[in-house]
Formats: C-alpha cells, structure tokens, sequence
C-alpha cells in the first residue's frame, strides 16, 4: 500500500523497466533526483510492470543487477499481475506521479524538459521542481507535461 512507502513530505511513485531507452537514458539522473527528493522528506519507489514473459529482460532477477548497477536508492519492486499499473493508468516507462504528505495526487508528468534528449543549461527539472514545491507548499502549480517512453508491455 502507499502507506507504506510514504514520505513525511511527499512520495514520488515512478513506473520504469530495465530494458527501455528512455530508462536507462535517464536512470543516472533519476537517482540523483531521488537523492535529492530525499533530503526533502519526499520517498520514492519504482514499479516494473511489463510482461515479463515476453520482457525477459524485465524479470525479477535482471531488476535486482539494474538496482544495484544503477545505485538505487529506493525499493524496486515487480507489478506482476500489473494490478499496480492498471490502478494508475500509467501508460509508459518512465511514468511519474507525485503525491502530497496525505497521499493526494500533485504530479504527473516527466522528469524534465530536454525529453530524450541530453539535458541542457536551459532543461528545467520539472519532476524536482514540482516535487519541492509540493514538500513546502502541499501543492505543485506548476504546469505539467506528460511522460514520454516505451509502452507499459501488457499481458495479453
């Protein structure tokens, strides 16, 4: 449940896989960000929720090597029956959303602005920024961009 992993400022819930481009091109600085989000009395947690049937590469055991290749600082954890992802209609890895203290949902976007792409002077970090201001305010204002990645890998 989210009372589990909730932060005493705010949780970041995070929808990503192992095998996906979009992850592993930004998996460095989602950790960062998580680091960061953690001094914040924010936590966080990834789900996997791919078939991994057909998604080898997204098994259990190829997550645990991701984690620890990838220097987690936040429980990983598999969506097997991808109950998980239906509940939050998440849509992709990566997929972000965002909660206040009272577990009410704030965020729900990407991790910044460059996309794709390699991040700038000019990238603002839209995740972070939105996640601080819900930390000190409750709320995030901000506007809010959706995630762009690999589709979730639905059983058939």
């Amino acid at each position: 449940s989210l009372n589990d992993v909730k932060g005493e400022n705010g949780t970041l819930i995070m929808f990503i896989c192992n095998h996906c481009p979009y992850v592993k091109a930004i998996i460095s600085d989602i950790v960062k960000d998580t680091n960061r989000l953690k001094d914040f009395g924010i936590s966080s947690v990834a789900i996997m929720s791919n078939d991994t049937k057909n998604y080898p590469e997204d098994s259990f055991e190829k997550m645990r090597e991701f984690s620890k290749v990838n220097n987690f600082n936040f429980p990983y954890v598999i969506d097997d029956n991808q109950l998980i992802a239906r509940e939050f209609m998440a849509l992709c890895t990566p997929d972000f959303f965002g909660f206040d203290a009272e577990l009410k949902l704030q965020y729900r976007g990407r991790l910044n602005s460059a996309g794709k792409n390699q991040p700038t002077s000019e990238t603002k970090n839209e995740l972070v920024d939105a996640m601080l201001s819900i930390s000190i305010n409750g709320i995030c204002t901000q506007k809010q961009f959706p995630s762009v990645g690999c589709s979730i890998k639905w059983r058939k």
